[in-house]
């Protein structure tokens, strides 16, 4: 018997995009696209049960139990659109949309729909600028 080929980390949130209901996975698609666009050097890849987005270049060495390369995981439970920042209070400049004072660092950001997405385009993209602008090279 053949082994069947291993799903690539795109291809594995593409297929549990396309498992969501309908409205929702739209509006994850949409995140995922300005997300990626933002820079080069955004990966993704199913984390935690969800779309979820990492630093993929050259770092300096750190603890793996530190996830400094995990940028941000979406939460979406209850059909919620959650995206959590687990290093989100790193941001300094561009936190208008960061909700949360989590003792671990954490930060999240809701959306409550398409339009919501949209009009908050530019200051995540903004967060994800600043984020990774304070990678450790």
């Amino acid at each position: 018997m053949a082994k069947s080929a291993k799903r690539s980390p795109a291809e594995q949130v593409t297929q549990h995009i396309k498992n969501l209901e309908p409205g929702l996975a739209k509006s994850v698609q949409a995140l995922r696209e300005i997300i990626l666009s933002t820079d080069k050097e955004i990966a993704e890849q199913i984390k935690w049960n969800n779309p979820a987005f990492y630093f993929d270049g050259e770092m300096a060495p750190f603890d793996p139990k530190e996830y400094k390369r995990d940028i941000v995981v979406m939460n979406l439970f209850k059909g919620r659109i959650m995206l959590v920042f687990p290093s989100g209070a790193k941001i300094k400049k561009n936190k208008k949309w960061l909700e949360g004072d989590f003792k671990d660092g954490r930060r999240t950001i809701v959306f409550a729909d398409m339009d919501d997405i949209k009009s908050k385009q530019k200051d995540l993209q903004a967060i994800l600028t600043e984020w990774l602008s304070l990678v450790e090279k």
